[in-house]
């Protein structure tokens, strides 16, 4: 067994993923952007923003599951040769964004000076928080579109159009964060309130980026020519429903992380936040390739060549496991070089410093399960796949969790060596269930 697969098939793989991979880690950019610049105004600040930016995942979490279901009905259609209608599942996708993000962002920046301050002790960091989770509401449909899109162009080969886009988003974000976070250029400060404009207004650039190519490059595959058929719509939702709930359960389980760990304390919180989005930024390479073998598994499986299917699995897994295997290194052998960037305190960065190396020293088995768990969703495997990340997640990590650090009071070091133990065991499920033969037998 070779540690990677042979030239052609790593050409094409990366030929799919690197645009994948610099458009998943410019998403993560755009957080770390944000909490570099807010670092500035201080832990409390740092705290309000990252435990925002989780809530406002856990928002439009349930949405984003329509990635999912578009990119595998459309990579499927693609396999099959149905060129014609390759764009239905994506017209279903932007209607169900729209039906349901609208209702939910004015339903949620109601009620959130009530429903944020309840997931936080410091009243100052309940306050900035507040502020900042309703503006990030108000692109929760937004969002949900996006990521349609974004299923769209990776099930069909086109994901260098994906990374276009979120270029232009990122310089959007970061001019206007550099205007309104300090008050620059004639703009006034307005703070962590500054930071979540500044993403609000870059993600609706995107989207109305997203529609102009759609209507370039996919009128051809039925964009926005009509509605979808009755069919279309109830697989779309039946493989898109799954992954949504699974997201839903994820960001509620960070959410729920971030509140463990602001009973350790508010520096232990802010340091959370700066490990998190490092770590996601770390882990995007892993998920992007999973996208990728999401794409060749769905086409594989629509040209009915499961062995393609199941050998694109393993080959992806392989490219995903060295290349994270090389990003962890430098981050486990000088980790102050990443956290400096963000942490101003000398407390606070001690406080991350370990925290930090047991990430990225787990990270390429995290990678790894990500490219198998991405690969069975590319086949419809969604029921399963959300099953085992919400059972790991609810019944092993957070329970412990909370007994690891709070209770027992091993800190945050502790609450993220346990962090790795979960990620490697979910790792390990999916590796098997990737063996096996069920998810070959799913109709998409």
């Amino acid at each position: 067994m070779t540690l990677l697969p042979e030239r052609a098939r790593l050409k094409r793989i990366l030929t799919l993923a690197l645009p994948i991979i610099g458009g998943m880690t410019s998403q993560n950019v755009m957080n770390l952007v944000d909490t570099a610049m807010v670092g500035g105004l201080g832990a409390t600040a740092l705290a309000a923003v990252g435990l925002a930016g989780f809530a406002t995942f856990f928002s439009q979490a349930l949405l984003l599951g329509l990635s999912a279901g578009v990119q595998a009905m459309a990579a499927r259609r693609k396999g099959e040769g149905r060129h014609d209608d390759m764009a239905h599942p994506l017209n279903g996708g932007l209607i169900v964004a729209i039906a349901a993000g609208v209702p939910l962002s004015i339903v949620l920046i109601v009620l959130a000076p009530t429903i944020f301050p309840l997931l936080v002790d410091d009243g100052e960091v309940a306050r900035l928080g507040t502020e900042v989770w309703q503006i990030r509401l108000v692109a929760v449909t937004a969002v949900a579109m996006n990521f349609c899109f974004r299923g769209y162009w990776n099930g069909v080969d086109l994901s260098r159009l994906y990374l276009r886009t979120l270029v232009v988003m990122h310089v959007v974000n970061i001019a206007l964060n550099y205007a309104l976070i300090h008050g620059r250029l004639g703009a006034p400060a307005l703070g962590t309130a500054g930071a979540a404009i500044g993403t609000t207004v870059s993600l609706f650039v995107g989207t109305t980026m997203y529609v102009l190519l759609g209507l370039r490059h996919a009128r051809a595959a039925g964009f926005l020519a009509h509605l979808p058929d009755r069919e279309t719509f109830r697989k779309m939702l039946r493989l898109s429903i799954p992954n949504g709930v699974q997201q839903l359960f994820f960001s509620a389980g960070l959410t729920v992380l971030f509140v463990i760990v602001g009973k350790i304390g508010t520096d232990e919180l802010g340091a959370a936040n700066v490990l998190v989005n490092i770590m996601l930024v770390g882990i995007l390479p892993g998920l992007a390739l999973g996208l990728a073998a999401a794409t060749f598994v769905g086409q594989a499986l629509g040209a009915r060549d499961v062995d393609a299917a199941r050998a694109w699995g393993f080959d992806v897994a392989k490219v995903g496991g060295v290349l994270l295997f090389v990003i962890a290194l430098p981050f486990i052998a000088f980790p102050d070089l990443a956290l400096r960037a963000f942490l101003h305190e000398p407390h606070v960065l001690e406080l991350a410093r370990w925290p930090l190396r047991i990430v990225m020293a787990t990270l390429f088995i995290d990678g790894i399960g990500n490219v198998f768990m991405n690969a069975l969703l590319g086949a419809g495997d969604t029921r399963r796949v959300a099953g085992i990340g919400i059972g790991t997640q609810w019944l092993f990590f957070l329970p412990l969790a909370y007994v690891v650090g709070p209770v027992l009071g091993y800190g945050l070091s502790g609450v993220w060596l346990l962090n790795g133990v979960w990620r490697g065991a979910q790792a390990l499920i999916f590796f098997s269930m990737w063996r096996g033969a069920r998810w070959t037998r799913i109709d998409v």
